[in-house]
């Protein structure tokens, strides 16, 4: 089920729209969508990427997304375990006949502690962002002729804070968990001059775990909720990852998975890791009960990551924060 939120509500007024909020199905690809403290939890000194998702084509005006992050080290104590982690998050959608779309951006400091013999590392953040969401009116049919919007774009401010655990088991075996809240603030998103119509706060539940099982082979199970006034969302699933080559000049791997979004759709996603590189592609097919008029046809993803890491270290084959 997706999440969605009202945006445009009032008394005698013949429209109400609602915009499905951001997600994708490709989950480690925008970990900052999930959680800000995960801003750090990479092995290297910086990280960017950049995902689009399009989805509902078969149906009418489809839905586009694209999200964009960076993320890089802002100091780091190998002789404390602890440091600071930079991430910039940007996202923009478009959707419907009434070309509706939302643009935001965040900034993101987050600071990671190493607990507990190394085997933990406990990571907190905070966000502020901005919001801009807008529409085009020239197809709204109003019940009243002399009703009118009084603006047709709203700008927000925004506030979140996230906290992530990353617990590495055995050399072959890690988990990682976090919970964050968006929209702390709840900031007044009403094109009618009032104040009922508020951003509701949004809270994201996300773990994901890796277990090599084989000399080449990896299980990572992955699991996230999401929860916002009333509507949520479930994801689940597991991918088969391939160690094909680990020196670290020629590095190669390959993963394969699969995602279900309950009552929604279920997702195929490949990626390859090639040095710090990764390439990554996922298709939805749709479940749910628009399934008949879509014919199953729900979205795909494609999404590129880069890592800046130093060529001279030892490749892990673990996803190990970067201290």
């Amino acid at each position: 089920m997706a999440i969605h939120s009202p945006l445009l509500q009032g008394e005698g007024l013949g429209v109400r729209l609602w915009a499905q909020d951001i997600h994708f199905s490709m989950l480690d690809l925008d970990p900052l969508l999930f959680n800000p403290a995960y801003s750090g939890f990479f092995d290297g000194e910086g990280r960017f990427g950049v995902i689009y998702r399009n989805q509902w084509a078969s149906v009418s005006t489809p839905f586009q997304t694209i999200s964009a992050t960076a993320e890089w080290s802002l100091m780091q104590s190998r002789r404390n375990h602890n440091g600071l982690s930079m991430g910039l998050w940007v996202s923009a959608d478009r959707a419907g006949t009434l070309d509706y779309g939302s643009t935001s951006a965040s900034a993101i400091l987050s600071y990671y502690q190493r607990i507990a013999n190394d085997n933990n590392l406990i990571s907190v953040a905070a966000e502020i962002g901005v919001g801009q969401a807008g529409f085009s009116p020239e197809n709204i049919i109003l019940q009243d002729g002399m009703e009118s919007f009084v603006r047709e774009k709203t700008l927000y401010p925004t506030l979140g804070t996230g906290l992530a655990w990353f617990h590495q088991l055995s050399d072959e075996t890690y988990t990682k968990i976090g919970l964050s809240a968006r929209n702390l603030n709840e900031p007044n998103i009403s094109y009618l001059g009032m104040d009922d119509t508020r951003l509701s706060r949004r809270y994201n539940l996300y773990g994901r775990a890796e277990w090599r099982g084989w000399q080449r082979v990896s299980l990572l199970p992955v699991v996230g909720f999401q929860y916002q006034k009333g509507f949520s969302e479930l994801v689940y699933g597991c991918d088969v990852k391939w160690y094909l080559n680990e020196r670290p000049r020629h590095y190669l791997a390959l993963s394969a998975g699969l995602l279900g979004r309950h009552g929604d759709a279920a997702a195929l996603n490949l990626s390859v890791e090639w040095q710090a590189w990764t390439f990554a592609i996922s298709y939805d097919a749709n479940l749910s009960k628009l399934a008949e008029a879509s014919h199953t046809l729900g979205a795909f993803e494609i999404g590129i990551i880069y890592k800046l890491t130093k060529h001279d270290r030892r490749h892990s084959a673990l996803p190990c924060p970067i201290i």
